[in-house]
């Protein structure tokens, strides 16, 4: 009997394994179809992304090039005595403002006025020579014309008047030469500026050969900016400047370029392009009565090269920066954002200027924009706290 029934038991178990797989596929069919089916329906769902926009205006805009700068004093100027001598006092304080012709230091004048007086004798003895050999001139020209003197006579005593007249022109210069040097015996300040730390104190002896000198004058008001601009820009300041009656504005600015420093004029376009760099280097000069500009000083400066008018403008977050190039988000009167490129001439004081890829009354997002994908809805908060969605044709104004 067994063994009568073993081959049929075998079959019903391979029957019955079989019709297994055959449901289990066909529920994991089912399963996946439902899943397929329903996606497209979970994409239509997506909730819409909360942005905020504004319009692309048109307005004037000043045309900036940007730059890294240093200050630098207008004139600096070292203080060194020109002859030797005892420096008896000084006439500045450390650190304090001078001004033109202010005494800076006094040296020891005794020898040099000795050597004045010295001089000055000598000519008065030359004088009194002079004069009294023009007198007997006189005398010998009278007397030859009553053939009491000879010829031989009057000739020489014209020749020692004209020896005595040039000993006394040498002995003028020898009184010039010593007054000059009893007046480097005070020195002062040959501008206004700001001294430094005194090199030299009183009681020392100076000499005209010292290389540190007495003390170094920097000019501060007005004050320069020295800062370099890429050699490409070479030829739109030179337009600029022909266009333009008056020197070109320059800006300076702190580190973080948003406290402005101070506003001068363009006063050097150097005459070559350093070849090393690819750069060319400018100088502008501030008036600096509140010394907000001090040398040594980096700065930001923006050179203004003229008003553009009517340009396209966004706010500068709206400007987003990819591998290649630069765009913005814009958002369609349906509702839907895209990925517009733009070109960028400039960004200056939170402004960005456009003059490719959009136009006039167009919407951008300004926030918001690392949620966005082509194609996908946005809303806009409300006034009062919660977002709403956008019709079409609206936006932030």
């Amino acid at each position: 009997m067994t063994t009568h029934h073993l081959p049929f038991q075998r079959r019903s178990t391979w029957v019955a394994a079989v019709a297994l797989f055959i449901v289990a596929g066909s529920v994991a069919w089912s399963v996946n179809h439902r899943a397929f089916a329903a996606k497209p329906e979970a994409s239509a769902k997506a909730p819409p992304v909360q942005v905020t926009t504004v319009r692309v205006k048109r307005q004037d805009v000043q045309v900036y090039r940007a730059g890294i700068g240093t200050v630098a004093s207008m004139a600096t100027v070292t203080i060194k005595a020109r002859i030797d001598g005892q420096l008896d006092k000084v006439g500045f304080v450390e650190g304090q403002d001078v001004k033109a012709g202010q005494l800076i230091a006094q040296l020891d004048p005794r020898t040099l006025q000795a050597q004045l007086a010295q001089a000055q004798a000598a000519r008065a003895k030359d004088q009194a020579q002079l004069a009294n050999a023009r007198a007997d001139l006189q005398r010998y020209t009278t007397l030859i014309g009553q053939d009491a003197a000879t010829q031989q006579q009057v000739d020489t005593q014209k020749a020692l008047v004209a020896q005595l007249d040039a000993a006394v022109q040498t002995d003028n210069a020898a009184v010039q030469y010593a007054q000059v040097q009893l007046s480097f015996t005070r020195i002062v300040s040959p501008i206004n500026g700001r001294a430094g730390a005194r090199l030299v104190d009183p009681g020392n002896i100076v000499h005209a050969t010292d290389t540190g000198g007495l003390v170094v004058i920097n000019q501060v008001d007005p004050i320069a900016v020295q800062f370099t601009l890429p050699e490409e820009v070479v030829q739109d300041i030179r337009r600029a400047q022909q266009q333009s009656d008056q020197p070109l504005g320059v800006v300076a600015y702190d580190r973080s370029g948003t406290d402005m420093l101070g506003s001068g004029k363009l006063i050097l376009l150097n005459n070559q392009i350093d070849t090393t760099t690819g750069s060319v280097q400018l100088k502008g000069s501030f008036a600096n009565p509140t010394h907000a500009l001090w040398p040594g000083q980096f700065v930001n400066v923006r050179l203004q090269l003229g008003l553009r008018h009517d340009a396209l403008t966004v706010p500068a977050a709206a400007v987003q920066r990819g591998q290649d190039s630069t765009y913005v988000w814009t958002v369609a009167d349906d509702g839907t954002a895209a990925s517009t490129p733009v070109h960028v001439v400039q960004i200056a004081d939170g402004t960005a200027v456009i003059d490719k890829g959009l136009a006039d009354g167009q919407r951008v997002v300004t926030d918001g924009q690392y949620k966005l994908r082509a194609g996908a809805s946005v809303v806009e908060p409300a006034k009062g706290g919660a977002a709403a969605a956008t019709p079409a044709g609206g936006g932030a104004k």
